[in-house]
């Protein structure tokens, strides 16, 4: 053992000879251009060099790898910030994950988060395998085919479970009120995001069921109104239930559909650029009667929205409190293709109040599934209920509030034009 730790020394005091001082010390007044201290710096070379001589596969091609490597250093550095939504991407997940915006990938079907150090389902997509599967928003993923998922990132569990469509893939979860792990057998699909299905509900009602917030979904939106015109609706129901949100700049693009000018969010960052305030259009928004369906998978800009509605008093939001995703963030491309995600700001509805980790309080509380059958579905017949006392002009009871509730739902500031 002693030769052992002799030779280890030598061959540690060999590396510090031979280059370390070249490639890694900084010159005398060049401090501010290094990353790391001295020490830390000489410390990552000397682990390197002696993974490469002891690791029992280190010889082999491709093991000690200086991208893998460097993308590992660079994820740790961004995890110890303990932000689930500040996170490096490599260069192929980037890819992958603009690819996703565009609406096409081979997958299951299913958003998910970290939260409280675990990954967990936002929402399955309507349609999809996850969706008919039975998976829910707050689902734990434990495992993946025979790949625990326990102490792994969003990024892991998205790489298990993407793959080629008609490859079949087994997820684990762990549900809240049931006992065992609960097992998934899925076929992977080509997944085509549809953000955006209209319809009418008898004759008077719209129905817009909004999946997600991406370039197209805008469009998607004055379609679906223009349908309800047509119709002659006297109302609209807006679902964002397992809406995972989206982009900033499109939700305001919605919102403005909706609402007739006046704040929509305001972001509270540390610089300038960080900080800002969002205003919908004005003379674009519908004047019909307005219902919003919320749950624990509305995120992100599905809470932006909701809360719009709710302080802006455009209409009444049913269902259950939301995820709590409220922070903006921000993707700094870096020179190798690959990128850093970076939470720059928290955002506050138009009252103020800051959801992030909190979540929105709907007017109406109804817990239920989002169901297939129309007639099952207990938050939207509480939703059609609703709307209907609207355009019949009876007045619409909604629940005692909580001083959380209420803190939720103050008055929003007067409206400003743009």
């Amino acid at each position: 053992m002693k030769k052992f730790r002799d030779l280890f020394a030598g061959i540690i005091l060999g590396v510090f000879i031979t280059g370390i001082a070249a490639y890694f010390v900084p010159q005398a007044g060049a401090d501010n251009i290094w990353p790391f201290t001295q020490q830390q710096l000489i410390i990552m070379k000397q682990v390197k060099e002696t993974l490469k001589e002891y690791q029992v596969d280190g010889e082999k091609k491709g093991k000690i790898d200086d991208d893998k490597m460097f993308h590992g250093a660079m994820k740790g550095i961004v995890s110890s910030l303990e932000d689930p939504y500040t996170r490096f991407v490599t260069p192929k997940d980037l890819e992958e994950e603009l690819m996703q915006l565009k609406g096409e990938y081979g997958g299951l079907g299913m958003y998910i988060s970290m939260k409280n150090d675990r990954v967990v389902v936002v929402s399955p997509m309507e349609g999809t395998p996850a969706d008919r599967a039975g998976l829910k928003p707050m689902d734990e993923i434990v495992k993946v085919d025979s790949t625990s998922i326990i102490g792994k990132t969003t990024e892991d569990a998205v790489k298990l479970m993407r793959g080629d469509p008609g490859k079949p893939v087994t997820v684990y979860i762990r549900r809240k009120g049931v006992d065992k792990t609960l097992t998934f057998k899925m076929v992977r699909e080509m997944i085509k995001i549809k953000t955006v299905r209209s319809e009418m509900i008898g004759n008077d009602v719209a129905y817009i069921k909004i999946n997600q917030f991406i370039e197209k979904t805008g469009k998607d939106v004055a379609s679906a109104l223009k349908m309800a015109k047509s119709k002659k609706a006297k109302g609209i129901i807006i679902d964002v239930r397992n809406n995972p949100g989206g982009l900033l700049h499109v939700c305001v693009d919605v919102a403005s559909q909706f609402i007739d000018g006046g704040l929509i969010v305001s972001t509270k960052g540390r610089f300038d650029r960080a900080n800002d305030t969002l205003y919908a259009d004005n003379g674009r928004a519908t004047k019909l009667p307005v219902v919003l369906l919320m749950n624990e998978g509305s995120a992100s800009a599905s809470e932006i929205l909701a809360g719009a509605i709710k302080d802006r008093k455009r209409g009444t939001l049913i269902g259950t409190k939301s995820f709590g995703k409220g922070s903006v963030q921000t993707l700094f491309d870096l020179p190798d293709k690959s990128g850093v995600y970076i939470t720059i700001a928290r955002y506050a509805t138009p009252s103020g109040f800051m959801l992030d980790k909190k979540g929105l309080q709907p007017d109406i509380k109804i817990a239920g599934d989002v169901e297939k059958d129309k007639k099952k579905d207990k938050q939207l017949q509480k939703a059609l209920s609703v709307l209907r006392d609207k355009i019949a002009g009876r007045p619409v009871k909604v629940d005692a509030q909580t001083p959380a509730q209420k803190a939720s739902g103050k008055t929003a500031p007067k409206a400003k034009k743009k």
